[in-house]
């Protein structure tokens, strides 16, 4: 059995765990991955934490990464709503940070600047933006269609993911192949993904996410800079060589 386990929010992140979740990890999935002839993860630091968490051997944990496709690039079309904005490709859960974030955006005092949000407009971020004064710089965007992702993208002025927890992180990578800055946490797998081609910065303290986002969008030689670094970074991660990797692991099973 090949086993895959993107990462361990349901455990690690207390505001999104609950007894079953962590029953379940603990029957389930731990011992899946001891009977597994191979676990396949998405980056480094998920591999390092199932390590440290299931106690298998490191020879069984083997990161096979994951790409971005070729839709996303800076040729196509563009969102222009008629201002500059910030958007964030996210889901209402804890560890998406979205109340740091708005909280970030109330120190920036840059009110020409809207915040894109990808989902529908949830109680905890609307009543936050409205005690913070930010609802009219809150935007809602609903679902964005799958096709009309990479126009969101190119239409955005920084591509952020301040996240407390991610095991990947696909929109800054996106938000780089389509040549646009991105500032995202320092933490858990983001640095992996972003490299030296985004901002890194704390994300539970709002001054710092305000600080990069502020830089990232008036710095015009930093923001060339990250739009070159960004669309070489991006080039690093290739599904073909996502499913090269897998489709070995899967011929070693055979083997």
């Amino acid at each position: 059995m090949i086993f895959t386990v993107h990462d361990l929010i349901h455990i690690d992140v207390q505001e999104e765990s609950s007894r079953f979740k962590t029953l379940y990890y603990n029957a389930v999935v731990r011992p899946a991955m001891s009977r597994a002839r191979r676990v396949l993860t998405v980056s480094e630091y998920s591999r390092q934490r199932l390590l440290e968490w299931s106690g298998v051997s490191p020879d069984q944990v083997m990161v096979v990464g994951n790409g971005v496709d070729a839709v996303f690039s800076p040729q196509g079309a563009v969102h222009q709503p008629g201002y500059p904005y910030v958007l964030y490709v996210r889901n209402a859960k804890p560890h998406k940070n979205v109340v740091g974030l708005l909280q970030a955006f109330a120190l920036m005092n840059m009110s020409d600047v809207r915040l894109l949000l990808s989902g529908n407009a949830d109680d905890d971020t609307r009543h936050e933006a409205l005690r913070l004064g930010l609802l009219g710089q809150v935007v809602f965007t609903g679902r964005i269609p799958e096709a009309e992702l990479p126009a969101y993208y190119r239409g955005a002025a920084v591509v952020t993911m301040p996240s407390l927890y991610e095991g990947f992180g696909l929109p800054p990578l996106e938000g780089m192949a389509c040549g646009v800055p991105v500032v995202v946490s320092d933490s858990t797998s983001l640095p992996e993904v972003v490299g030296d081609a985004g901002l890194l910065v704390d994300p539970r303290s709002p001054e710092s996410i305000a600080y990069g986002l502020i830089r990232a969008l008036s710095d015009t030689a930093l923001r060339q800079q990250m739009r070159e670094r960004g669309l070489e970074r991006a080039k690093l991660f290739n599904w073909d060589e996502v499913s090269e990797r897998v489709r070995q692991v899967l011929e070693e099973q055979d083997a």
